[in-house]
This record gives structure tokens, sequence and C-alpha cells, in this order.
């Protein structure tokens, strides 16, 4: 029985463990779009999220033989918030559409697929979000808009899993009443009149 060249047993001494380029490629590489897409809701700078993923995979890789492979998003996830927060990357402020762009003309009559994809909700929406205090936004941030699971969430965020619940269900609301139809539709007026 020979060992393959420059790698350790597992525990049980029959199978070598894997190399750190493939326990990279497993726990990390599939969660680079989430990495990008959460480095891009903190920076609003495409730029800068490029750079905050790529000092969060630098980081990962390092750390990646301590990892111990259960909850690798909420991992990678952590490690994105902690190189953000050690970067002092402030929040930019957001430069919305010009709202006398005339692709944000009222229609008279709207379906609900053209209330989705009309600029002035989709401004509505992000602008709502934006204005949720800090910890309403994380939750909604990583369980709404990235997927994360209750218990990811938690994990990340370093709370249990019901202050993750209301906080959810709080910022749901907020979001909600900032986009009641009555609220879009003095927007909409709003950037006709400008």
């Amino acid at each position: 029985m020979t060992r393959p060249a420059n790698r350790a047993l597992t525990p049980d001494g029959l199978t070598p463990t894997p190399s750190s380029g493939e326990r990279f490629a497993l726990y990390v590489q599939p969660h680079i779009p989430l990495l990008f897409a959460t480095a891009y809701s903190l920076t609003r700078s495409s730029t800068d999220a490029e750079d905050l993923v790529q000092d969060t995979l630098l980081r990962a890789f390092r750390a990646i033989d301590r990892f111990d492979g259960r909850y690798p998003k909420a991992w990678l996830l952590t490690i994105l918030r902690n190189t953000n927060i050690n970067r002092g990357q402030k929040k930019k402020p957001y430069l919305f559409d010009d709202p006398n762009d005339p692709a944000a003309d009222s229609i008279e009559e709207t379906t609900p697929e053209d209330i989705i994809v009309d600029p002035v909700f989709e401004t509505a929406v992000q602008q709502a979000l934006d204005d949720l205090p800090i910890p309403f936004r994380a939750v909604v941030d990583l369980v709404d808009v990235n997927g994360l699971s209750y218990m990811e969430a938690a994990d990340l965020l370093n709370i249990p899993v019901g202050t993750v619940m209301s906080r959810l269900h709080r910022g749901r609301s907020r979001i909600r009443l900032r986009l009641a139809p009555e609220t879009i539709e003095q927007r909409r007026r709003g950037a006709d009149e400008g």
C-alpha cells in the first residue's frame, strides 16, 4: 500500500486528506458569486466589491486548513464582513437614476409586471432597503437578497435564530409600508413634475 506523495492521511489512516487547493475548490469557489453580490451590496461599487472579494478569497485560502467544512457560506460571509470592517469601508452614497429620465414616466394602467420592472419602483425598493436600520437591513440582505437560511444568517451575525426571524419580519414590514401603492405613485408624480 503506497501513499500519494505530499498528502497527509485522515485520522483513520486510510484516505488522503484533500490539499488546500482541493478544499478551496470544494468549499469556496461555488460561493464566489454570493460573495460578490454581498460585497456589492456593502460597497455599491463593482470595483470596490471586486477588491473586497479578492481580499476575502485570500484570507479564506490562508485559513482553509483550519476550516472544519461545516457551513461554508456562513464562514465565507463572516470573512467578508470582517474584511470589510478591517478595510474601514464606509458605506458610500448610492446614486440613483435621474428621476427626470423619460423612462420613469407614469403609465396609467399598470400590470404587476410593469410595476416590478418600473425604474421608479426599483429605486423605491433600493431606497427602502437602504433606509432600514442596519440590524434589519443586514438580515433582509442576507436572507431575502442572498438566500441564506435563518440559521446561516444567525451564525454569520452571531445572533439567535429568533432574533433573525423578528428582524426579518420587522424589516419586511417596513419595506412593505415604504412600497405601498400610494407612496410609489407619489414618487412617480414627483418624477413627472421634476
